[in-house]
Protein backbone atom coordinates (compact mmCIF):
# COMPACT_ATOMS: atom_id res chain seq x y z
CA UNK A 1 0.00 0.00 0.00
CA UNK A 2 1.59 3.33 -0.99
CA UNK A 3 2.23 5.95 1.68
CA UNK A 4 1.24 9.37 0.24
CA UNK A 5 3.67 12.20 0.85
CA UNK A 6 6.13 9.89 2.61
CA UNK A 7 9.11 10.63 0.42
CA UNK A 8 10.82 13.95 0.50
CA UNK A 9 11.08 13.95 -3.27
CA UNK A 10 7.34 14.03 -3.89
CA UNK A 11 6.82 17.77 -3.58
CA UNK A 12 4.30 20.13 -5.03
CA UNK A 13 6.38 22.73 -6.83
CA UNK A 14 5.39 26.34 -6.42
CA UNK A 15 5.80 28.52 -9.53
CA UNK A 16 6.14 31.76 -7.55
CA UNK A 17 9.93 31.57 -7.35
CA UNK A 18 10.60 29.75 -10.62
CA UNK A 19 12.12 32.85 -12.19
CA UNK A 20 14.14 33.73 -9.11
CA UNK A 21 13.49 35.67 -5.92
CA UNK A 22 15.49 38.17 -3.89
CA UNK A 23 15.65 38.89 -0.19
CA UNK A 24 17.77 40.47 2.47
CA UNK A 25 17.83 37.20 4.39
CA UNK A 26 17.14 33.68 3.10
CA UNK A 27 16.42 30.99 5.68
CA UNK A 28 16.67 27.42 4.42
CA UNK A 29 14.72 24.95 6.52
CA UNK A 30 11.14 25.48 7.69
CA UNK A 31 11.78 23.93 11.10
CA UNK A 32 10.59 25.64 14.26
CA UNK A 33 13.95 27.42 14.24
CA UNK A 34 13.42 28.51 10.65
CA UNK A 35 10.03 30.00 11.43
CA UNK A 36 11.29 31.86 14.51
CA UNK A 37 14.29 33.24 12.61
CA UNK A 38 12.04 34.39 9.77
CA UNK A 39 9.56 36.12 12.09
CA UNK A 40 12.34 37.89 13.99
CA UNK A 41 14.07 39.16 10.85
CA UNK A 42 10.77 40.31 9.33
CA UNK A 43 9.86 42.14 12.53
CA UNK A 44 13.21 43.92 12.26
CA UNK A 45 12.20 45.21 8.85
CA UNK A 46 13.98 42.83 6.50
CA UNK A 47 12.73 41.12 3.37
CA UNK A 48 12.75 37.48 4.36
CA UNK A 49 12.42 34.30 2.33
CA UNK A 50 11.71 31.14 4.33
CA UNK A 51 12.46 28.20 2.05
CA UNK A 52 11.28 24.70 2.93
CA UNK A 53 12.01 21.50 1.01
CA UNK A 54 8.67 19.97 1.98
CA UNK A 55 5.18 21.33 2.39
CA UNK A 56 4.96 21.93 6.14
CA UNK A 57 6.44 24.48 8.52
CA UNK A 58 7.52 23.66 12.07
CA UNK A 59 9.89 20.70 11.87
CA UNK A 60 9.50 18.20 14.70
CA UNK A 61 7.03 20.46 16.47
CA UNK A 62 4.55 19.60 13.71
CA UNK A 63 5.87 16.10 13.04
CA UNK A 64 4.76 14.61 16.35
CA UNK A 65 6.97 16.05 19.10
CA UNK A 66 4.14 17.54 21.13
CA UNK A 67 5.46 16.39 24.51
CA UNK A 68 7.96 19.23 24.70
CA UNK A 69 10.93 18.73 27.03
CA UNK A 70 9.96 21.63 29.28
CA UNK A 71 9.44 21.10 33.02
CA UNK A 72 8.87 17.39 32.49
CA UNK A 73 11.39 16.09 35.04
CA UNK A 74 10.94 16.26 38.79
CA UNK A 75 14.64 16.90 39.38
CA UNK A 76 14.90 20.25 37.55
CA UNK A 77 12.86 23.07 36.05
CA UNK A 78 14.06 24.41 32.69
CA UNK A 79 11.18 26.70 31.68
CA UNK A 80 13.12 29.79 32.88
CA UNK A 81 15.27 29.35 29.75
CA UNK A 82 12.39 30.42 27.51
CA UNK A 83 11.94 34.03 26.53
CA UNK A 84 11.31 36.08 23.43
CA UNK A 85 9.62 34.40 20.48
CA UNK A 86 10.07 30.88 21.83
CA UNK A 87 7.95 31.78 24.84
CA UNK A 88 5.50 33.55 22.55
CA UNK A 89 5.10 30.34 20.51
CA UNK A 90 3.96 28.43 23.58
CA UNK A 91 1.75 31.30 24.68
CA UNK A 92 0.01 31.21 21.29
CA UNK A 93 -0.50 27.47 21.67
CA UNK A 94 -2.03 27.98 25.11
CA UNK A 95 -4.40 30.59 23.66
CA UNK A 96 -5.65 28.00 21.16
CA UNK A 97 -6.59 25.74 24.06
CA UNK A 98 -8.19 28.57 26.05
CA UNK A 99 -5.40 28.42 28.64
CA UNK A 100 -3.59 31.70 28.00
CA UNK A 101 -4.43 33.15 31.41
CA UNK A 102 -3.26 30.00 33.16
CA UNK A 103 -0.09 30.02 31.05
CA UNK A 104 0.70 33.67 31.81
CA UNK A 105 0.08 33.12 35.52
CA UNK A 106 2.38 30.09 35.49
CA UNK A 107 5.14 32.13 33.84
CA UNK A 108 4.61 35.07 36.21
CA UNK A 109 4.81 32.85 39.29
CA UNK A 110 7.61 30.68 37.87
CA UNK A 111 5.28 27.73 38.26
CA UNK A 112 5.94 24.24 36.95
CA UNK A 113 3.07 22.72 34.99
CA UNK A 114 4.33 20.51 32.17
CA UNK A 115 0.84 20.04 30.69
CA UNK A 116 0.67 23.72 29.72
CA UNK A 117 3.66 23.26 27.41
CA UNK A 118 2.14 20.34 25.49
CA UNK A 119 0.25 20.50 22.21
CA UNK A 120 -1.07 18.64 19.19
CA UNK A 121 0.99 18.73 15.96
CA UNK A 122 -1.74 20.24 13.79
CA UNK A 123 -2.27 23.03 16.31
CA UNK A 124 1.44 23.89 16.22
CA UNK A 125 1.33 24.00 12.43
CA UNK A 126 -1.63 26.36 12.52
CA UNK A 127 0.27 28.67 14.88
CA UNK A 128 3.37 28.68 12.68
CA UNK A 129 1.40 29.28 9.47
CA UNK A 130 -0.56 32.16 10.96
CA UNK A 131 2.59 33.67 12.45
CA UNK A 132 4.63 33.87 9.24
CA UNK A 133 1.63 35.35 7.44
CA UNK A 134 1.16 37.92 10.19
CA UNK A 135 4.85 38.85 10.07
CA UNK A 136 4.87 39.24 6.30
CA UNK A 137 7.35 36.43 5.64
CA UNK A 138 7.46 35.05 2.10
CA UNK A 139 7.39 31.25 2.28
CA UNK A 140 8.55 28.99 -0.55
CA UNK A 141 7.49 25.38 -0.06
CA UNK A 142 8.57 22.45 -2.19
CA UNK A 143 12.00 23.98 -2.80
CA UNK A 144 14.79 21.49 -2.14
CA UNK A 145 18.42 22.49 -2.68
CA UNK A 146 20.14 20.84 -5.60
CA UNK A 147 22.61 18.28 -4.34
CA UNK A 148 25.16 19.44 -6.87
CA UNK A 149 25.74 23.11 -7.67
CA UNK A 150 23.00 24.16 -5.27
CA UNK A 151 24.99 27.07 -3.85
CA UNK A 152 26.71 30.00 -5.53
CA UNK A 153 29.54 31.36 -3.44
CA UNK A 154 31.72 34.40 -4.11
CA UNK A 155 34.79 34.05 -1.95
CA UNK A 156 33.50 33.68 1.60
CA UNK A 157 30.02 35.00 0.82
CA UNK A 158 27.02 33.00 -0.33
CA UNK A 159 25.03 34.83 -2.99
CA UNK A 160 22.44 32.40 -4.40
CA UNK A 161 20.70 29.09 -3.78
CA UNK A 162 19.51 26.85 -6.61
CA UNK A 163 16.68 24.37 -6.22
CA UNK A 164 15.59 21.18 -7.91
CA UNK A 165 12.46 22.83 -9.29
CA UNK A 166 14.55 25.32 -11.25
CA UNK A 167 14.11 28.23 -8.85
CA UNK A 168 16.93 30.47 -7.69
CA UNK A 169 17.01 32.66 -4.60
CA UNK A 170 19.38 35.62 -4.23
CA UNK A 171 20.07 37.08 -0.79
CA UNK A 172 22.57 39.11 1.20
CA UNK A 173 22.60 36.73 4.15
CA UNK A 174 21.61 33.15 4.90
CA UNK A 175 20.58 30.94 7.81
CA UNK A 176 20.73 27.15 7.73
CA UNK A 177 17.80 26.07 9.92
CA UNK A 178 17.72 22.44 8.76
CA UNK A 179 18.32 19.59 11.17
CA UNK A 180 20.67 17.95 8.68
CA UNK A 181 22.90 20.94 7.88
CA UNK A 182 22.48 20.61 4.12
CA UNK A 183 23.03 24.26 3.28
CA UNK A 184 26.24 24.64 5.23
CA UNK A 185 27.60 21.40 3.78
CA UNK A 186 26.70 22.29 0.19
CA UNK A 187 28.41 25.64 0.79
CA UNK A 188 31.68 23.89 1.59
CA UNK A 189 31.65 24.72 5.29
CA UNK A 190 33.40 22.33 7.69
CA UNK A 191 31.20 19.96 9.67
CA UNK A 192 31.37 16.86 11.85
CA UNK A 193 29.22 13.73 11.99
CA UNK A 194 29.60 10.92 14.49
CA UNK A 195 31.18 10.70 17.91
CA UNK A 196 34.52 12.31 18.62
CA UNK A 197 36.80 10.50 21.00
CA UNK A 198 37.04 11.85 24.53
CA UNK A 199 40.60 12.95 23.89
CA UNK A 200 39.70 15.40 21.13
CA UNK A 201 38.07 17.97 23.40
CA UNK A 202 39.03 16.65 26.83
CA UNK A 203 35.61 15.09 27.49
CA UNK A 204 34.43 12.09 29.50
CA UNK A 205 31.09 11.13 27.88
CA UNK A 206 32.01 11.08 24.19
CA UNK A 207 32.96 8.26 21.86
CA UNK A 208 32.32 4.56 22.44
CA UNK A 209 30.61 3.70 25.75
CA UNK A 210 31.62 0.31 27.12
CA UNK A 211 29.87 1.10 30.42
CA UNK A 212 26.37 1.97 29.17
CA UNK A 213 23.75 1.50 31.89
CA UNK A 214 20.98 3.92 30.92
CA UNK A 215 18.20 2.18 28.98
CA UNK A 216 20.02 -1.13 29.11
CA UNK A 217 18.30 -4.50 28.68
CA UNK A 218 16.98 -5.64 32.04
CA UNK A 219 16.88 -9.24 30.82
CA UNK A 220 19.63 -11.41 29.39
CA UNK A 221 18.66 -12.00 25.75
CA UNK A 222 20.52 -14.38 23.45
CA UNK A 223 21.60 -12.47 20.31
CA UNK A 224 22.11 -15.44 17.96
CA UNK A 225 19.68 -16.81 15.40
CA UNK A 226 20.26 -20.25 16.84
CA UNK A 227 20.43 -19.72 20.56
CA UNK A 228 23.90 -20.23 21.94
CA UNK A 229 25.50 -20.62 18.51
CA UNK A 230 27.53 -17.56 17.55
CA UNK A 231 28.27 -19.03 14.11
CA UNK A 232 24.54 -18.94 13.24
CA UNK A 233 24.56 -15.16 12.87
CA UNK A 234 22.74 -12.42 14.74
CA UNK A 235 19.01 -11.80 15.00
CA UNK A 236 17.58 -8.78 13.22
CA UNK A 237 18.41 -5.48 14.93
CA UNK A 238 21.75 -6.57 16.40
CA UNK A 239 24.77 -5.16 14.58
CA UNK A 240 27.76 -7.32 13.71
CA UNK A 241 30.24 -4.83 15.12
CA UNK A 242 33.00 -4.97 17.69
CA UNK A 243 32.35 -3.07 20.89
CA UNK A 244 35.60 -1.12 20.71
CA UNK A 245 37.44 0.83 23.39
CA UNK A 246 35.91 3.20 25.92
CA UNK A 247 36.06 6.82 24.79
CA UNK A 248 37.46 6.15 21.32
CA UNK A 249 35.95 7.93 18.28
CA UNK A 250 33.21 6.19 16.33
CA UNK A 251 31.09 7.08 13.29
CA UNK A 252 27.88 5.86 14.94
CA UNK A 253 25.19 8.29 16.10
CA UNK A 254 22.14 7.93 18.30
CA UNK A 255 19.06 6.23 16.88
CA UNK A 256 16.16 8.00 15.21
CA UNK A 257 12.48 7.33 15.70
CA UNK A 258 9.05 8.54 14.60
CA UNK A 259 7.10 10.64 17.09
CA UNK A 260 3.70 9.19 16.33
CA UNK A 261 0.57 11.04 17.37
CA UNK A 262 -1.87 8.42 18.67
CA UNK A 263 -5.38 8.29 20.06
CA UNK A 264 -7.79 5.81 21.61
CA UNK A 265 -10.82 7.85 20.59
CA UNK A 266 -12.83 5.63 18.18
CA UNK A 267 -14.20 8.68 16.36
CA UNK A 268 -10.68 9.87 15.50
CA UNK A 269 -8.73 6.63 15.41
CA UNK A 270 -7.05 5.04 12.38
CA UNK A 271 -6.11 1.38 12.85
CA UNK A 272 -2.42 0.62 12.40
CA UNK A 273 -2.42 -2.07 9.73
CA UNK A 274 0.09 -4.79 9.12
CA UNK A 275 2.77 -3.40 6.79
CA UNK A 276 3.00 -5.05 3.37
CA UNK A 277 6.67 -5.81 3.98
CA UNK A 278 6.09 -7.31 7.42
CA UNK A 279 8.71 -9.92 8.37
CA UNK A 280 8.09 -11.74 11.67
CA UNK A 281 11.82 -12.37 12.09
CA UNK A 282 12.40 -8.63 12.47
CA UNK A 283 10.73 -8.80 15.89
CA UNK A 284 12.56 -11.80 17.31
CA UNK A 285 14.26 -9.53 19.86
CA UNK A 286 10.86 -8.44 21.11
CA UNK A 287 9.69 -12.04 21.22
CA UNK A 288 12.67 -13.18 23.27
CA UNK A 289 12.53 -10.19 25.59
CA UNK A 290 8.86 -10.77 26.38
CA UNK A 291 9.45 -14.50 26.87
CA UNK A 292 12.12 -13.60 29.42
CA UNK A 293 9.57 -11.62 31.42
CA UNK A 294 10.31 -8.19 30.03
CA UNK A 295 7.50 -5.68 29.63
CA UNK A 296 7.10 -3.29 26.73
CA UNK A 297 4.42 -0.98 28.04
CA UNK A 298 1.95 0.69 25.70
CA UNK A 299 1.87 4.46 25.10
CA UNK A 300 0.05 6.70 27.54
CA UNK A 301 -1.92 9.87 26.92
CA UNK A 302 0.20 12.97 27.49
CA UNK A 303 -1.05 15.52 24.95
CA UNK A 304 -4.29 17.50 24.80
CA UNK A 305 -7.44 15.64 23.77
CA UNK A 306 -6.15 12.29 24.97
CA UNK A 307 -3.38 11.97 22.41
CA UNK A 308 0.16 10.77 22.90
CA UNK A 309 3.51 11.16 21.11
CA UNK A 310 5.55 8.02 21.83
CA UNK A 311 9.10 8.09 20.64
CA UNK A 312 11.45 5.86 22.61
CA UNK A 313 10.08 5.36 26.10
CA UNK A 314 11.27 1.76 25.74
CA UNK A 315 14.31 0.86 23.65
CA UNK A 316 12.35 -1.82 21.78
CA UNK A 317 9.31 0.35 21.11
CA UNK A 318 10.52 3.35 19.15
CA UNK A 319 14.14 3.75 18.11
CA UNK A 320 15.47 1.85 15.12
CA UNK A 321 18.94 1.64 16.63
CA UNK A 322 22.08 1.26 14.56
CA UNK A 323 20.88 1.83 10.99
CA UNK A 324 20.95 5.64 10.63
CA UNK A 325 24.63 6.53 11.01
CA UNK A 326 25.05 7.78 7.45
CA UNK A 327 21.78 9.69 7.30
CA UNK A 328 23.16 13.23 7.78
CA UNK A 329 25.55 12.84 4.84
CA UNK A 330 23.42 10.49 2.72
CA UNK A 331 22.00 11.46 -0.64
CA UNK A 332 18.34 12.44 -0.89
CA UNK A 333 17.59 9.05 -2.47
CA UNK A 334 19.35 7.19 0.33
CA UNK A 335 17.47 9.22 2.93
CA UNK A 336 14.16 8.31 1.33
CA UNK A 337 15.05 4.63 1.55
CA UNK A 338 16.00 5.02 5.21
CA UNK A 339 12.77 6.84 5.94
CA UNK A 340 10.81 4.00 4.33
CA UNK A 341 12.72 1.33 6.24
CA UNK A 342 12.14 3.10 9.55
CA UNK A 343 8.46 3.61 8.83
CA UNK A 344 7.97 -0.07 7.94
CA UNK A 345 9.84 -1.12 11.06
CA UNK A 346 7.87 0.99 13.54
CA UNK A 347 4.57 0.07 11.89
CA UNK A 348 5.62 -3.55 12.31
CA UNK A 349 6.39 -2.97 16.00
CA UNK A 350 2.85 -1.71 16.59
CA UNK A 351 1.35 -4.58 14.60
CA UNK A 352 3.46 -7.13 16.49
CA UNK A 353 2.60 -5.72 19.91
CA UNK A 354 -1.13 -5.68 19.14
CA UNK A 355 -1.42 -9.05 17.37
CA UNK A 356 1.47 -11.47 17.90
CA UNK A 357 0.64 -14.31 20.29
CA UNK A 358 4.12 -13.94 21.81
CA UNK A 359 2.82 -10.77 23.47
CA UNK A 360 0.82 -11.40 26.66
CA UNK A 361 -2.89 -10.88 26.04
CA UNK A 362 -3.29 -7.87 28.35
CA UNK A 363 -0.36 -6.14 26.67
CA UNK A 364 -1.86 -6.87 23.25
CA UNK A 365 -5.13 -5.32 24.34
CA UNK A 366 -3.53 -2.12 25.62
CA UNK A 367 -1.43 -1.72 22.46
CA UNK A 368 -4.34 -2.47 20.12
CA UNK A 369 -6.40 0.31 21.69
CA UNK A 370 -4.12 2.93 20.17
CA UNK A 371 -4.26 4.14 16.58
CA UNK A 372 -3.19 7.02 14.39
CA UNK A 373 -5.23 10.23 14.38
CA UNK A 374 -7.53 11.23 11.55
CA UNK A 375 -6.88 14.92 12.26
CA UNK A 376 -3.08 14.68 12.24
CA UNK A 377 -0.77 14.37 9.21
CA UNK A 378 -3.85 14.33 7.02
CA UNK A 379 -1.81 14.28 3.80
CA UNK A 380 0.03 11.12 4.88
CA UNK A 381 -2.61 8.78 6.27
CA UNK A 382 -2.01 9.80 9.89
CA UNK A 383 1.73 9.10 9.76
CA UNK A 384 4.38 11.78 10.37
CA UNK A 385 6.06 12.84 7.16
CA UNK A 386 9.53 12.72 8.67
CA UNK A 387 11.27 11.10 11.56
CA UNK A 388 13.20 12.53 14.48
CA UNK A 389 16.65 13.46 13.16
CA UNK A 390 18.33 13.55 16.55
CA UNK A 391 21.75 14.22 15.03
CA UNK A 392 22.58 15.93 11.77
CA UNK A 393 25.78 17.60 10.72
CA UNK A 394 27.49 19.77 13.32
CA UNK A 395 29.34 22.88 12.27
CA UNK A 396 33.08 22.91 13.00
CA UNK A 397 34.12 26.49 13.65
CA UNK A 398 36.99 28.25 15.41
CA UNK A 399 35.03 27.72 18.63
CA UNK A 400 33.48 24.40 19.68
CA UNK A 401 30.90 23.95 22.44
CA UNK A 402 31.93 20.94 24.53
CA UNK A 403 31.10 18.98 27.65
CA UNK A 404 33.25 21.46 29.59
CA UNK A 405 30.64 24.19 29.10
CA UNK A 406 27.74 22.18 30.56
CA UNK A 407 29.53 20.37 33.40
CA UNK A 408 28.79 21.31 37.00
CA UNK A 409 32.37 21.03 38.24
CA UNK A 410 34.47 24.00 37.09
CA UNK A 411 32.47 24.78 33.95
CA UNK A 412 34.08 26.62 31.08
CA UNK A 413 32.49 30.09 31.07
CA UNK A 414 30.45 31.40 28.14
CA UNK A 415 31.09 35.09 27.61
CA UNK A 416 28.95 35.59 24.50
CA UNK A 417 25.64 34.00 25.50
CA UNK A 418 22.70 34.49 23.13
CA UNK A 419 20.33 32.14 24.97
CA UNK A 420 20.33 29.22 27.37
CA UNK A 421 20.93 25.50 27.06
CA UNK A 422 18.98 23.87 29.90
CA UNK A 423 18.99 20.12 29.41
CA UNK A 424 21.41 17.34 30.36
CA UNK A 425 23.57 15.70 27.68
CA UNK A 426 20.94 13.39 26.18
CA UNK A 427 22.14 10.69 23.81
CA UNK A 428 20.15 7.62 22.86
CA UNK A 429 21.82 4.32 22.04
CA UNK A 430 23.98 4.35 18.94
CA UNK A 431 24.41 0.60 18.51
CA UNK A 432 22.88 -2.72 19.58
CA UNK A 433 25.58 -5.37 19.85
CA UNK A 434 26.34 -8.88 21.02
CA UNK A 435 28.43 -8.65 24.19
CA UNK A 436 29.38 -11.60 26.34
CA UNK A 437 26.71 -13.74 24.73
CA UNK A 438 23.85 -11.30 25.28
CA UNK A 439 22.18 -8.38 23.49
CA UNK A 440 23.65 -5.12 24.72
CA UNK A 441 22.77 -1.49 23.97
CA UNK A 442 25.71 0.88 23.53
CA UNK A 443 25.99 4.65 23.64
CA UNK A 444 23.22 6.12 25.80
CA UNK A 445 24.07 9.08 28.03
CA UNK A 446 21.46 10.71 30.26
CA UNK A 447 21.40 11.74 33.91
CA UNK A 448 18.64 13.97 35.25
CA UNK A 449 19.30 13.29 38.94
CA UNK A 450 19.82 16.17 41.34
CA UNK A 451 23.49 15.32 41.81
CA UNK A 452 24.19 14.88 38.10
CA UNK A 453 27.30 16.58 36.72
CA UNK A 454 25.64 19.13 34.44
CA UNK A 455 24.31 22.67 34.65
CA UNK A 456 22.54 25.08 32.32
CA UNK A 457 24.88 27.16 30.20
CA UNK A 458 24.76 29.96 27.68
CA UNK A 459 24.47 29.40 23.94
CA UNK A 460 27.71 30.93 22.66
CA UNK A 461 27.24 33.15 19.61
CA UNK A 462 30.56 31.78 18.38
CA UNK A 463 29.10 28.28 17.95
CA UNK A 464 26.52 29.58 15.45
CA UNK A 465 29.14 31.16 13.19
CA UNK A 466 31.33 29.32 10.63
CA UNK A 467 35.04 29.92 10.36
CA UNK A 468 35.44 33.38 8.78
CA UNK A 469 37.84 31.84 6.27
CA UNK A 470 34.99 29.62 5.03
CA UNK A 471 31.88 31.80 5.16
CA UNK A 472 31.01 35.28 6.45
CA UNK A 473 27.27 35.60 5.76
CA UNK A 474 25.71 32.40 7.14
CA UNK A 475 24.59 31.36 10.62
CA UNK A 476 23.04 28.12 11.85
CA UNK A 477 20.95 27.74 15.03
CA UNK A 478 20.25 24.03 14.43
CA UNK A 479 23.72 22.67 13.59
CA UNK A 480 25.98 24.49 16.05
CA UNK A 481 29.72 24.03 16.35
CA UNK A 482 29.67 21.49 19.15
CA UNK A 483 30.92 18.10 20.17
CA UNK A 484 28.59 15.12 19.98
CA UNK A 485 28.07 15.22 23.75
CA UNK A 486 27.40 18.96 23.94
CA UNK A 487 24.95 18.69 21.07
CA UNK A 488 23.09 16.13 23.17
CA UNK A 489 22.29 18.94 25.62
CA UNK A 490 21.60 21.51 22.88
CA UNK A 491 19.26 19.50 20.62
CA UNK A 492 15.93 20.52 22.18
CA UNK A 493 13.25 22.25 20.11
CA UNK A 494 13.02 25.28 22.37
CA UNK A 495 16.82 25.67 22.28
CA UNK A 496 16.69 25.70 18.49
CA UNK A 497 14.01 28.40 18.63
CA UNK A 498 15.90 30.55 21.13
CA UNK A 499 19.12 30.28 19.11
CA UNK A 500 17.19 31.05 15.92
CA UNK A 501 15.83 34.35 17.20
CA UNK A 502 19.33 35.35 18.27
CA UNK A 503 20.87 34.26 14.98
CA UNK A 504 18.32 36.23 12.99
CA UNK A 505 18.91 39.28 15.17
CA UNK A 506 22.67 39.05 14.62
CA UNK A 507 22.20 38.57 10.87
CA UNK A 508 20.02 41.69 10.59
CA UNK A 509 22.45 43.75 12.64
CA UNK A 510 25.34 42.62 10.44
CA UNK A 511 23.43 43.40 7.26
CA UNK A 512 22.50 46.84 8.58
CA UNK A 513 26.15 47.54 9.43
CA UNK A 514 27.47 46.06 6.21
CA UNK A 515 29.79 43.77 8.11
CA UNK A 516 30.55 40.02 8.18
CA UNK A 517 28.34 37.97 10.49
CA UNK A 518 31.27 36.93 12.74
CA UNK A 519 32.08 40.61 13.39
CA UNK A 520 28.79 41.53 15.08
CA UNK A 521 29.50 43.48 18.26
CA UNK A 522 28.41 41.23 21.11
CA UNK A 523 27.54 44.10 23.45
CA UNK A 524 25.13 45.57 20.91
CA UNK A 525 23.69 42.13 20.14
CA UNK A 526 23.20 41.40 23.84
CA UNK A 527 21.35 44.68 24.34
CA UNK A 528 18.97 43.95 21.46
CA UNK A 529 18.33 40.40 22.66
CA UNK A 530 17.52 41.60 26.16
CA UNK A 531 15.23 44.23 24.67
CA UNK A 532 13.41 41.39 22.89
CA UNK A 533 13.08 39.45 26.16
CA UNK A 534 15.62 36.74 25.43
CA UNK A 535 17.06 34.97 28.49
CA UNK A 536 20.87 35.00 28.40
CA UNK A 537 21.78 33.99 31.95
CA UNK A 538 20.28 31.60 34.49
CA UNK A 539 17.78 33.71 36.46
CA UNK A 540 18.29 34.21 40.17
CA UNK A 541 16.16 31.83 42.27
Amino acid sequence: MPHPALFLGLFLLLPAAAAGAEADLCIYGGTSAGVIAAVQAAQMGKRVLLVEAGQHLGGMSVEGLGGTDIDNHAEFQNSPALGGLALEFYRRLSAHYGQEKAFDEMVRRHGKQSRLWRFEPHVAETVFNEWVKEAGVTVLRGHRLKENDGVTKDGTRLSALHFENGATVLAKGFIDATYEGDLLAFAGISFAVGREGNAKYGETKNGIRTDTTHGQFDRRIDPYRVRGEATSGLVFGVQDDALGTQGEPDESIQGYCFRLCLTKNPANRITIDKPASYDPSHYELHRRYLAAGGVISAPGAGLPNGKTDPGSWHHLAGNFTGWNHRYPIASYAEREQMLRASRDYIQGVYWFMAHDKAVPEKQRETWAAWGLCQDEFTDNGGWPRSFYVRNGRRLVSDFVLTEAHVRKANPEPVEDSVGLIWWPPDLHHARRLAKDGRVWNEGAVFDESKDADWIPCGIPYRCLVPKPSECTNLLTPTCPSSSYVAYGAYRIEFTFMVAAQSAATAAVMALDAGQPFPNVNYGSLRDRLLHDHQVLRVPEP
